[in-house]
């Protein structure tokens, strides 16, 4: 299994282990367990029992240090819930190694079998000789530290030749993120969890995260790459390909969201440095003026005085209200700079107020627009569904309303041309669809497989493009519209029977609303 290995000292946003004299409860976010020093070459049993929240799980390792910098790890566990149950943000399990000085190695995943099922078992190695192991639910298997969602941690040792020894406690701080309770951190359904393969449900929360750091802003293009190899990784999976290769996939989307989420946090702080030293520069430029002009009126003040000082009957009261002055005007900037300060701090807090109210009032506003057209679409639903049962068949799917023409639509079964009454058809159907804008229109052409597999291609290729070129001209807009020939790939029977190759040649027109729903 590759795996990573992650060093992370401690951090007040981070990872915090230290030798304290003081423990917190899991809510708290701090947890305390016990670091094992294991010999070289002994093989060692170590028992897990599961925390408060998770009494009835279950666990045992065997561990042997075979060398100076590599100790071997077999974890057993059972009882484990499914991840679904213990809230929002949670899709896997991770093993982790972490040592008294703060170190924090990434062991592996705890893979699901099924619905019911996880790995019962799982072999990785870690560099550390002295360690304490613990089992976290956690978004996705790449994340870099630990949630505080533990679900078990080792408790004792036996076995071996040698001395077994322990350290004191280690304390150990989980990551204390917000996206745990934030309101749009996605949630898995029993229903998706059971039909759902695990890297796919992962792949999701990788995306949520990703958005949570803002890559929307600060890592667009690596976050669309994400977004589209987990949109192939699901469409591969729901078109049957096998579990390797959707894991596979899934796998690397979930490696390039959380390269967004890096660069997305890198990038805000360096932002963040560069706004911050703006802000200071244009301080210190005020400063520097408030000086400047303090020492142009000192100037002023000592040039009246050295005029004054020449008669000397007035020169030491002269000298005398001058130096008043002066001290009066000293202070008088103290106490501009710091009314200054003080202003300059309210209007920020003013300001970081205002953004608020208005993003949250641009937000609600989105929202408000994207529930009414959504209620819009669904209640012409019914009647669009009936307008369209005149030209074929209609079925409703995850996908969208599914249009399937009939065959009498073509002149013949391997041509592109359509029939003499499919023109008036086909004006109608346009007619139809340019009235309800708020649909994508997806052009698919199968056949069966009798011919060349080229020839079949091109011939589903040329009737989807063929349809799409009646819909453009009756002034559907092309963006809305996609054409695909999918030649003899997708067959709903098998091609054994005359009447089973008929329902093989068929052109779907999939009908999807342009907004979606956000949850």
């Amino acid at each position: 299994m590759k795996r990573s290995k992650i060093l992370k000292r401690a951090f007040a946003l981070a990872l915090l282990f230290c030798f304290s004299q003081f423990a917190f409860s899991q809510a708290d976010m701090a947890r305390r367990t016990i670091a094992i020093t294991y010999p070289l070459e002994d093989q060692i049993n170590v028992q897990f029992r599961g925390t408060v929240q998770f009494p009835k799980m279950h666990a045992s390792a065997s561990v042997k240090r075979t060398s100076k910098t590599g100790t071997r790890i077999e974890l057993s566990v059972s009882d484990m819930p499914r991840t679904y149950q213990l809230g929002a943000g949670y899709a896997t399990y991770v093993l982790w190694a972490i040592s008294p000085e703060g170190q924090v190695d990434r062991l592996g995943e705890i893979k699901r079998r099924g619905f019911w099922e996880f790995s019962t078992k799982i072999n990785v190695t870690t560099p550390l000789q002295t360690f304490a192991l613990l089992v976290t639910a956690e978004p996705h298997f790449l994340v870099t530290r630990p949630s505080q969602k533990i679900m078990l941690e080792n408790i004792s040792a036996t076995g071996g030749g040698s001395d077994v020894s322990t350290t004191t406690a280690v304390h150990y701080f989980g990551n204390s993120s917000d996206y745990f309770r934030d309101p749009r951190t996605p949630e898995i359904a029993e229903r998706d969890y059971a039909k759902t393969p695990s890297a796919i449900l992962q792949g999701y929360q990788a995306l949520a995260l990703a958005r949570f750091a803002g890559a929307e802003r600060d890592a667009p293009d690596e976050l669309k790459q994400a977004t589209d190899l987990l949109n192939n990784a699901e469409a591969s999976w729901q078109a049957g390909r096998d579990e390797d290769t959707v894991d596979i996939m899934a796998r690397q989307s979930i490696s390039t969201a959380v390269k967004a989420e890096s660069l997305s946090i890198e990038r805000r702080e360096a932002r963040d440095k560069r706004n911050e030293k703006t802000r200071n520069d244009a301080e210190m430029r005020q400063v520097e003026d408030k000086l400047a002009d303090a020492q142009r009126q000192i100037a002023d003040l000592k040039d009246q005085l050295g005029a004054e000082t020449r008669n000397r009957e007035l020169s030491e009261r002269d000298v005398t209200n001058y130096t008043q002055q002066i001290k009066d005007l000293r202070s008088e900037n103290g106490r501009l700079h710091d009314e200054l300060a003080r202003t300059r701090s309210e209007f920020d807090t003013a300001k970081a107020r205002l953004d608020v109210y208005d993003n949250e009032k641009r937000s609600s506003e989105e929202q408000r627009d994207r529930d009414t057209k959504i209620a819009a679409i669904q209640a012409n639903e019914p009647g669009f569904v009936q307008s369209l049962r005149k030209f074929g068949t209609v079925t409703k799917t995850e996908r969208g309303i599914v249009l399937t023409l009939p065959e009498a639509y073509w002149t013949a079964p391997r041509t592109a041309d359509f029939a003499p009454a499919a023109d008036p058809k086909m004006t109608a159907l346009s007619e139809v669809l340019a009235n309800n804008p708020d649909y994508l229109i997806t052009i698919e052409s199968h056949t069966d497989d009798r011919g060349v597999p080229e020839d079949l291609q091109d011939l589903t290729q040329k009737r989807s493009r063929a349809i799409a070129d009646k819909l453009n001209a009756f002034g559907i807009e092309g963006t809305r519209v996609e054409s695909k020939g999918m030649g003899a790939s997708l067959p709903i029977a098998p091609n054994t029977t005359t009447a089973n190759r008929a329902r093989n040649r068929r052109v779907q027109i999939i009908m999807s609303p342009t907004i979606k729903r956000v949850t």
